[in-house]
């Protein structure tokens, strides 16, 4: 039986010439040292995250884009729904423009009576529950984009062209004029403004001679 020797420790074999220092950093693997390919794994993983950002920033981009399409189609939906019923109230109105007619010549004359009246009245409410407004009034001024004058004269009261009489009123539905009031016009008197000047002219020399003239000095 071999006796071990106390205190002796086996080393690992080093190469002659060696120092312990060198025999100790053979043997053991330098603390801390990182693998060799951990940076170029983080610059893979951090080349992915752009591309994942640069896709998501171009879905964002189209969903935003397909929602103010969306949102467009349905204002443009509804204003054309809109349209389509104003012009379907318009055309309704119209056609009942003529019994509208014959209840207002009723009334004038009398014959808006009993039943009649009723069904008149009645018909009349409905027409300016949808948004008929009836407009012509005499002795407003003629307007060629709302009236339709019929007859003309002149007459010395008036300023200007002005209506004087109505012989058929206007309607109107919204901003659209469904028929322009028919209305007889009247013109300022020809001369009669040259006529009203001289004669203006006269009566201010009168007043001045009565005062003695104008002041002197």
């Amino acid at each position: 039986m071999t006796e071990e020797t106390p205190g002796f420790e086996e080393k690992p074999d080093v190469p002659s010439g060696a120092t312990p220092d060198d025999a100790e950093s053979t043997a053991a693997p330098q603390e801390g040292a990182a693998p060799a390919g951990d940076g170029t794994a983080d610059a893979g993983l951090v080349a992915q995250l752009d591309q994942v950002r640069t896709a998501l920033g171009e879905r964002t981009a189209d969903l935003q884009r397909l929602q103010a399409e969306y949102q467009n189609y349905r204002r443009r939906v509804e204003r054309d729904r809109i349209t389509v019923k104003e012009i379907a109230i318009a055309n309704l109105l119209t056609e009942l423009l003529p019994v509208l007619d014959d209840i207002g010549r009723a009334r004038e004359h009398g014959e808006l009576v009993g039943g009649f009246k009723s069904v008149g009245e009645s018909l009349e409410t409905v027409a300016a529950k949808l948004g008929l407004q009836q407009f012509g009034k005499e002795g407003e001024p003629f307007d060629p984009t709302i009236h339709e004058a019929l007859m003309h004269s002149y007459a010395p009261d008036v300023t200007e062209t002005t209506c004087v009489a109505i012989l058929q009123p206007g309607y109107r539905f919204g901003e659209r004029t469904i028929r322009p009031a028919r209305v007889a016009v009247a013109e300022p008197q020809p001369g009669a403004q040259t006529v009203k000047a001289e004669g203006s002219e006269e009566n201010a020399a009168a007043d001045d001679k009565e005062s003695g003239g104008p002041d002197e000095g």
